[in-house]
């Protein structure tokens, strides 16, 4: 009996650990999370550049337009409209310095700031640039999942 409740006792761990983990990885697969943040008034001042989304492979594929803007202030902010990419656990947005990225290499080898979590992969949405980044170092913002270095 006792040998019993052991492999019970495993067992039930192992499904609960198997679980959590297939739970985390695999959610987001059928499980978006929508932002809709309005334009701040810094976008009516100056736009600085722009770009569109496309596809890392056929995992993994964003669209939308990233657009960063300058406030009279000097504030600068990166907004992404139209917005939607494959969704994915750890996922952050960052600047790269390479300007045409084509693979996770590419992200890996190159150098990049971080603008924090990725708050939704559906929407529009807004992230504030640091003062210190200088944008003519970088050329590209990607979507990155920061726990297994896969480009999004």
């Amino acid at each position: 009996m006792k040998k019993l409740v052991a492999v019970a006792l495993v067992a039930g761990l192992i499904g609960f650990i198997a679980g959590n983990a297939f739970w985390y990885l695999a959610s987001p697969l059928w499980i978006d999370v929508e932002v809709a943040e309005a334009a701040r008034p810094e976008q009516t001042a100056s736009l600085l550049a722009q770009g569109q989304f496309t596809g890392a492979d056929s995992s993994h594929q964003g669209s939308g337009t990233a657009s960063v803007y300058e406030g009279i202030l000097g504030s600068r902010i990166l907004r992404l409209t139209d917005f939607q990419v494959t969704n994915g656990p750890d996922l952050k947005v960052w600047l790269v310095d390479a300007p045409n990225i084509a693979s996770s290499q590419d992200v890996e080898n190159g150098n990049w700031v971080s603008l924090g979590r990725l708050k939704g992969n559906v929407g529009d949405q807004n992230y504030d640039l640091p003062e210190d980044v200088d944008l003519a170092e970088f050329g590209s913002v990607v979507i990155w999942c920061e726990q297994f270095g896969v480009l999004f």
